[in-house]
This record gives C-alpha cells, sequence and structure tokens, in this order.
C-alpha cells in the first residue's frame, strides 16, 4: 500500500498518485473520504483505504467510488448496520493493540464479531489492521513485540470466527525492523518519498539500503537592498544587523509553509552558499542575509530543500532547526504551490 494521506505527506496528491500507480503498488491509503474521492476523480482504480474516520453522511460516496472503510469502533459499526443503502460496504477494521488511538479494544473483539455475523450482508471484511506506535526504533523492541502479540490474538479470534481478511500491521519503519510483522500488505508512507521515518531507524539501515528524497522546495530572490550597520529587519524589528549588509528578500512564508519558528535560525541556499533568515518570518515573505554570496542577486535560485552544488539543506535539518518532526514539515507545506514532477 502507498500512503498518500496529507496531500501525499506535502508532495502533492494529484501528481503523485498517477506516478505511483504506474509503478504497480496494489493499494493506495489516505486520510478521508475527500482525498479517496479525489483520486477517484482523477482516475486512479486501484483499491483505496481511507485510514482516518468517515462521517455516516459520506458512507453513501464510499460505495459509489469503491473506496474501503476504516472501522474502528461499534458505534460507526452500529451505523454503517442502519444505513438504508443496501450495497455492501468494504471495511478494515483496526485493532487497539495498545497505541491508544484508533481501534477496538482486544475485550471489545468478542462483540465485534458477533455484531459483524449479525449482519453479513451489510458489509465485505477485507482487511484486518493495527498501527504500531514505536517502532522506529530498532534498539527498542519491547513495546512493539507486545503490540504484535495483542494483533496476533485478535487475529485468532477472527480465524475461530471463520474471518480471513488481508491483515497489515507495518508502516515504514515496521517493514523495515520488523518483518515479521510484514503479513498480507505493508503501508509505505514517509519511505516511499526517500525519506526515513526516524533518526534511529536510518542509522540501523542507510548501509543497506539509500533512500533518496523525492522532494527539493525552491524559490527566488525578489529583491536586493544594501544596508548600513545597526538597521533593523522585520516585523517588531526582530534582528539588528551587526555589518554593513547585503539583504535579500525570498517571497515564501509561514502561509507557504516556511516555519516562523525559522525566524532568524534558519538557513537557505543559494549559489551553493548558506543564507542566514534575517528577523521574523512573514506570512508571505522572509529576507536572508547575501553579504557573503558572491555575485547574489535578483531572481537568483533559493534552495530551502534540496542540493544546490555541493551544499545540502535537508529536511531534517529544517525540521530540527524548527523544532519540528520533518513530518509535520513537509505536511505543512501549503497545497496550493506549484508542484513540478520529473521523471
Amino acid at each position: 500500500m502507498a500512503v498518500a494521506k496529507s496531500n501525499a505527506y506535502g508532495h502533492g496528491l494529484y501528481d503523485f498518485a498517477p506516478a505511483i500507480e504506474a509503478m504497480a503498488v496494489d493499494w493506495f491509503g489516505v486520510d478521508s473520504i475527500v482525498e479517496a474521492v479525489t483520486l477517484r476523480k482523477i482516475g486512479i482504480r486501484k483499491p483505496i483505504l481511507v485510514l482516518g474516520y468517515t462521517l455516516p453522511d459520506r458512507f453513501k460516496e464510499a460505495r459509489e467510488h469503491r473506496i474501503s472503510l476504516t472501522i474502528s469502533s461499534l458505534e460507526n459499526l452500529r451505523a454503517l448496520a442502519s444505513s438504508p443503502d443496501p450495497r455492501k460496504m468494504r471495511l478494515h477494521l483496526k485493532i487497539d493493540t495498545g497505541m491508544h488511538r484508533q481501534g477496538f479494544l482486544p475485550m471489545e473483539i468478542p462483540n465485534l464479531i458477533q455484531y459483524l455475523k449479525k449482519y453479513p450482508r451489510r458489509w465485505l471484511i477485507e482487511g484486518i489492521y493495527t498501527h504500531f506506535a514505536s517502532a522506529k526504533d530498532p534498539a527498542s523492541r519491547k513495546d512493539t513485540h507486545y503490540q504484535i502479540r495483542e494483533f496476533e490474538r485478535a487475529l485468532r479470534l477472527f480465524r475461530r470466527a471463520g474471518i480471513h481478511p488481508l491483515r497489515h500491521a507495518s508502516a515504514t519503519a515496521g517493514v523495515l525492523n520488523y518483518p515479521e510483522a510484514h503479513y498480507d500488505m505493508v503501508r509505505i508512507g514517509i519511505g516511499i518519498l526517500g525519506l526515513w521515518p526516524s533518526t534511529q531507524t536510518r542509522r540501523a539501515w542507510e548501509k543497506e539500503l539509500s533512500l533518496q528524497p523525492a522532494l527539493s522546495w525552491r524559490t527566488i530572490v525578489s529583491e536586493t537592498k544594501r544596508l548600513k550597520k545597526g538597521a533593523r529587519i522585520g516585523y517588531d524589528f526582530t534582528e539588528t544587523l551587526s555589518r554593513d549588509s547585503l539583504i535579500g528578500v525570498c517571497p515564501i512564508g509561514y502561509w507557504h509553509g516556511f516555519p516562523r519558528s525559522l525566524s532568524r535560525v534558519g538557513e537557505v541556499l543559494i549559489r551553493g552558499h548558506r543564507a542566514k533568515v534575517l528577523g521574523s518570518v512573514s506570512m508571505d515573505m522572509i529576507v536572508v542575509d547575501l553579504s557573503d554570496i558572491q555575485g547574489a542577486a535578483v531572481g537568483d535560485i533559493v534552495t530551502i530543500i534540496g542540493r544546490d552544488g555541493k551544499e545540502e539543506i535537508t529536511a531534517y535539518e529544517v525540521a530540527s532547526r524548527a523544532r519540528v518532526s520533518h513530518y509535520e514539515l513537509l505536511t505543512r507545506i501549503n497545497p496550493l504551490i506549484q508542484k513540478f514532477y520529473f521523471p
């Protein structure tokens, strides 16, 4: 399963999905019925699973577009059973094996099975799955092994009841660190985009597996000016120049997803050199220090994430400076920003 939730982790759902479907993935995973219907409308034909919650009044769309839904509570299952639509719904049942987010608790499974058997014409049970809370650190295995055991116990109950659907548990970190939990399907999200799920997983696997980030993020220098020592920069004058400086304005800001927490600490690449963010990140622009970059001028490409010459700024570095995870950084990239795809 290629997990394309949250606008394909900020990479752009519209273009990501057709490209990945052409690579012969078996399933797509999305967060919402909105994302799922969007994929159908752009021509995606492979099976799609909504991993998040679906409101009962959206069940009709799921049936019409052959979309599979996650059911993780008896309340949602009852709502589905009471739907006037006679068509079967494709379901994946999520089991809470210890993360305590979505999912049926182990003690609820006997009642769940009984309810499923009560209305067999209302649904097609395609899958049973869980999600690991701490699979990203291969040196800390106790909790994930516990979750695997809980999932196995749940699967045994379903088997005894004659329910034998697809089983899946592992996301990118689980695929790498817990081969015993591959089951019938694995869910690859951040890894399919060329990024490691965690520093610990990268350290364990980087000698055997090379990941190349799919995304680079760039803007331009739109304006330059020379300022004297002591000049103050940006809203609330949060930075005072310690020397005569050449500054550059770049049309990127927190509206675009460039974190405001990078004020005064962020860096970008221009002509293969690092340039510091000066003052506060504004809604639609930043100011950077061009003083040490020979020949810097209006129109120069500014790399926020990616490589420029011998220098590289990674999503991990930007996220660390911004004090967020790289998942959060990428999914906050404004979906209205135009994406360019290259083979």
